[in-house]
């Protein structure tokens, strides 16, 4: 699926950009289910902002909100189809370098126009560590984005830092997990510009945020946490319901039954 050339970059800089992924029919199926289930989840309370100082500075001490959903495969059929895409699993696999996949799990990020919520430079690593740090994101651009509209922003080539230091939940209190802001600001992460269906892979070590949305226009994003099917958690965290589904090749180890299919 990627060349030797695709497959270096995305070592070298810890992300990579996928283009033409889906077909117009299969993209169109993705984005009118997505606004569906957004339309009729809305009443039940959908705000995923970050708290605390640092977030109420990065968001200019305005009222803002990013609706989040997680595990949508569970809501429909679309999302089902949409994680085990022969095209963009080939691609993983490559990235990843294994045939065996796993899912972790998956989400859904919706900035509404002129005030959705930025998110402060984190690594994933910190809300799920793992052992090999095999652990990866496709990032799912359902809308042309840029920093005017909440884009992506990421550090390039920081993923071989390894783990920083965790400035959100054990210095704040807050849930949250984000870096030194002073050291990896906002400002200084390199954004991203991506078309819709675009889809963005990076490693959970990657140094990664998101701007305030202020433009006239929604930022819709899904994504799919993915894991190495050798590879194990270091903490027991973050279990979604659908954990450890075999999106790719096999789980082949013995202890990979539904009771302890996490466990090491």
């Amino acid at each position: 699926m990627l060349t030797k050339e695709q497959v270096q970059f995305y070592k070298d800089n810890g992300f990579i950009k996928l283009e033409n992924i889906f077909t117009e029919e299969e993209f169109k199926e993705i984005s009118d289910e997505y606004d569906d289930l957004f339309a009729r989840k809305k009443s039940i309370g959908l705000n995923a902002t970050w708290k605390g100082k640092e977030m109420k500075d990065a968001a200019n001490d305005e009222e803002v909100e990013v609706l989040s959903i997680h595990n949508l495969q569970f809501h429909s059929a679309v999302f089902t189809r949409l994680i085990t895409n022969k095209k963009l699993l080939d691609a993983l696999e490559d990235i990843m370098d294994t045939p065996n996949i796993l899912l972790h799990h998956t989400k859904a990020h919706l900035k509404p126009p002129s005030k959705g919520s930025p998110f402060l430079v984190h690594q994933d690593y910190h809300y799920f560590p793992y052992k090999k740090d095999s652990m990866i994101a496709a990032f799912v651009n359902l809308d042309d984005s840029s920093p005017e509209n909440g884009g992506l922003a990421i550090y390039p080539g920081s993923h071989k830092l390894g783990p920083l230091e965790d400035f959100g939940e054990p210095k704040s209190g807050q849930p949250y997990h984000y870096v030194d802001p002073e050291k990896y600001p906002l400002s200084g992460a390199t954004p991203i510009h991506a078309k819709k269906g675009d889809v963005i892979v990076f490693s959970y070590l990657l140094l990664h945020g998101s701007y305030l949305n202020k433009s006239d226009r929604v930022r819709r994003m899904f994504l799919i946490q993915l894991m190495n099917a050798e590879d194990d958690p270091l903490q027991e965290v973050h279990k979604s319901p659908g954990q450890g589904m075999v999106l790719r090749g096999r789980n082949l180890r013995r202890d990979a039954t539904l009771a302890n299919r996490h466990l090491h």
